[in-house]
């Protein structure tokens, strides 16, 4: 038994996966605020620190079932990519492939053979804590794990030839996500987060989630209207303006560059392009 695992209730235990923490946080969080302040009073909680460098990051969640994701659901970027008639006037939804997530400082593979248009497209993510159909707006937050960030990087040459998003969007590497998931409760107001997107240093994309056209809660209470949507589903909520499509000439992704988003509150996922 360790350390910290002396402070716990005898009769609790560890969540062995991060799906049964999402499932069952009213069992385990209480456990697990309680164990970390009992191993603070006894000034053994730094005993446990890590220093981020030191590790190797996994995605803080595959989810067993879904990976949804919102198109065009900020303005500006609507206009870049197409004028004013890409503007939705409904949802957009599509889905990504679970084998396309990597961790935090994971690689994200060019895909040299495949596409020689590799975008990045910075995003708040949302991860289900709660199962829910026909899940009303008001209702929504309640349904809210926490939050993450993601990457999600798209091969616009594929997406073009397919007509569709699937496949340009779910290559094998093309999902970085993290570096961890924040608890809702350490988010006040979503609305209120900074997206912010950096290329080899250089700032391409600035916003605020509350300039989404379709709101966090209008999002879950849309897709939920005719999908089930379980814990640990992940629902991508869309990216600002300033792809790499967006600039004439483009600004693809190239080997070696380096990206990074960052997001108020829940911290900065970085991700180098292989060779």
């Amino acid at each position: 038994m360790s350390d910290l695992e002396r402070f716990l209730d005898p009769a609790a235990a560890f969540p062995k996966t991060m799906l049964e923490l999402i499932e069952k946080e009213d069992r385990f969080l209480p456990k697990i605020a309680e164990a970390c302040s009992r191993a603070e009073q006894e000034g053994v909680l730094k005993n446990f620190a890590v220093r981020t460098d030191e590790v190797r990051f996994l995605p803080p969640h595959v989810p067993r079932k879904n990976i949804f994701c919102v198109g065009k659901n900020y303005r500006e970027h609507a206009l870049e990519m197409g004028g004013e008639e890409s503007v939705p006037e409904a949802l957009i939804v599509f889905t990504k492939a679970p084998t396309a997530l990597i961790g935090h400082r994971e690689t994200v593979p060019a895909h040299g053979d495949l596409t020689g248009c590799l975008d990045y497209e910075g995003e708040l993510a949302v991860v289900i804590g709660k199962r829910g159909r026909k899940i009303r707006k008001e209702a929504a937050a309640s349904h809210i794990f926490g939050y993450t960030i993601v990457n999600d990087v798209t091969a616009r040459d594929l997406q073009k030839k397919h007509r569709q998003f699937f496949l340009g969007k779910s290559l094998d590497g093309s999902c970085p996500i993290g570096p961890w998931i924040v608890h809702r409760s350490a988010v006040e107001d979503p609305s209120r987060l900074r997206i912010e997107t950096r290329v080899n240093g250089e700032l391409r994309q600035k916003a605020r989630a509350g300039e989404m056209i379709f709101s966090i809660d209008e999002i879950i209470a849309e897709i939920s209207r005719g999908i089930t949507l379980e814990p640990g589903d992940i629902i991508a909520t869309g990216t600002p303006s300033g792809v790499g499509s967006g600039f004439r000439p483009p600004k693809f992704l190239r080997p070696g560059d380096w990206i990074e988003v960052s997001i108020d509150g829940i911290g900065v996922l970085q991700n180098r392009v292989g060779e």
